[in-house]
This record gives structure tokens, sequence and C-alpha cells, in this order.
């Protein structure tokens, strides 16, 4: 197997807040090669995905934006989510509705999560071999994949 970590479970003595600013340096430079505008409501956003390893909510990151500040209505939201996602960015993690920040956005890639169901932490990971199966099944099955996403729930070594 091949598997890549791309941002594993926190440890102990996890400095976040070097990786929440690791992160937004990412994007930043992944927005100036690709001639895209991280506007400061991006970033924002960006950043409160980052600010744990636990997914992060539409609803949650609109209250927590309109925080000391006027009310962010939902579209906002979801139209620098859009942005962040189109980037590479975030990943949508469709069985929790819900947004993680990206590992490695510098290259195009299928999403493999592992999500804690006792602490929703969620660690993710590339892994090639696995991409290849899915995608030669679907071939043969005459399906045209466009997206792919693989969420397995359990628990992380901090919970088990």
């Amino acid at each position: 197997m091949s598997e890549t970590v791309l941002t594993p479970f926190p440890r102990e003595g996890h400095d976040h807040e070097a990786c929440v600013a690791d992160a937004l340096e990412r994007a930043e430079g992944l927005c100036r090669e690709r001639g895209a505008r991280l506007t400061a409501q991006r970033r924002r956003v960006l950043e409160l995905v980052w600010r744990n390893h636990r997914p992060a909510k539409a609803y949650d990151l609109m209250r927590a934006l309109a925080e000391g500040e006027r009310p962010v209505a939902p579209p906002t939201v979801y139209r620098a989510l859009d942005f962040l996602m189109e980037l590479g960015l975030v990943h949508r993690l469709t069985s929790l509705n819900a947004f993680i920040g990206c590992g490695a956005p510098e290259h195009p890639h299928a999403g493999h999560f592992l999500i804690c169901t006792a602490c929703e932490r969620v660690a993710e990971m590339e892994e090639p071999d696995v991409d290849g199966l899915l995608e030669a099944h679907a071939a043969h099955q005459g399906f045209r994949l466009q997206h792919q996403t693989v969420e397995l729930a359990g628990l992380c070594p901090a919970c088990h």
C-alpha cells in the first residue's frame, strides 16, 4: 500500500496555532499561483474550518463569523466554502454534512477520511491504490466517476 497521511490525528503537544498558520500560508500561496482572490471573508472561513481537527458545519461557521460583528447570511458562508472547495483547500464530509481543511491542497486528490465517532476528530489520507480500484470497478460498470470520497468511521488512537 502506498497510503500517505495528509493530516494525522493530533498528538499530545500538537501546536495547533502552527497548524492553522501553515494552512493559511499554503492557501495564500495557492491563490497567488492560481490567480484567485483569498478575500478576508474566505480567509476567515478557512481559519475557522482549521480551528481544530473536527469537521465544521456551515451554520456553526456562520455563527462564529457573526461573533462581535453583524450577522452573516448563509449564502455568504456557502459561497466562501464553494470557493475553498473549488481550490481544494477544504473537503466536504458528506456523512456529517460538514467541512474539514485539506492537508495537501497543492495537488488534486480524492479524500480518504478517518472520522472518530467519539471525539469527532478527523485524519485525512491519500491512497492511490484505493482510488484506482474504485475507478476500475466504476468503469467496469460503465459508470463515469466524477468525484470520490471515502469516509471511515471508528475510534482514533486517543479514544480507543
